[in-house]
């Protein structure tokens, strides 16, 4: 959800979306845990790769958010926003 959320921002690369994740404070992420997410979601159709020259090196391959990875991230926040509200209940006593 995180790495989707990035990616509906501004199309990225790897190496980008990590370093962006980890100015956010979510420091678990690497390069080794985000190209196995990246390429889950190309295939599932969420998100769409293309390669752009580089100056410092060979071209880097970016990733897009496509018509239904946005649908499903807005399900997923929808979700999240239903889970964490009932989290924050029962830490809170009840109280909200």
């Amino acid at each position: 959800m995180c790495l989707l959320s990035v990616i509906e921002e501004e199309a990225s690369y790897g190496y980008e979306m990590v370093s962006k994740l980890r100015e956010r404070g979510l420091d678990l992420a690497s390069e080794g845990s985000i190209y196995p997410l990246l390429s889950r979601l190309q295939k599932q159709g969420m998100i769409e790769g293309y390669l752009v020259q580089s100056s410092e090196g060979p071209a880097r391959k970016y990733y897009r958010m496509s018509d239904r990875g946005r649908e499903t991230l807005e399900l997923w926040r929808r979700e999240w926003r239903e889970f964490s509200g009932s989290v924050d209940d029962v830490l809170g006593g009840g109280k909200r």
